[in-house]
């Protein structure tokens, strides 16, 4: 695959994973709802990050923020602190998935309101994101 095929290949994970985050929505699992949005930014920002840095060596890490500070001398703008924000948000979600422990409090910490915020949020981030593509 060459560097446009590797980032369409993430791009189309990342937007499965958006609509996915969208059923959860729609069907009230408030955590889930949340992790599918960490999901699909890492992936859109794992595809982003193939363009402007290594195609061939992308980090197998979920810190979203890390991966785009790597890339953001690179766009033509700064990154708004919001989104980072957002990012830092979006990685406690999928660090702290992973143990059963941190789940049931995240699921405690995460009602409607909390998960239509981080999914609207997330909407904005990825489409800002896909117009980086060079």
């Amino acid at each position: 695959m060459n560097e446009q095929e590797k980032y369409e290949y993430w791009l189309e994970h990342a937007q499965y994973d958006m609509k996915a985050a969208e059923a959860m929505l729609n069907s009230g699992m408030w955590l889930y709802t949340v992790f599918m949005c960490q999901q699909a930014i890492e992936k859109l920002v794992k595809g982003i990050y193939g363009l402007f840095v290594d195609a061939d060596k992308i980090p197998r890490v979920h810190t979203i923020e890390r991966l785009v500070k790597e890339f953001e001398d690179k766009l033509q703008e700064p990154v708004k602190e919001e989104y980072y924000d957002l990012f830092m948000t979006l990685s406690g979600y999928y660090l702290n998935n992973r143990y059963p422990d941190f789940k049931t409090n995240l699921a405690n910490a995460t009602n409607e309101d909390k998960a239509r915020e981080i999914f609207a949020q997330t909407r904005e981030v990825f489409a800002w994101l896909q117009t980086l593509k060079r």
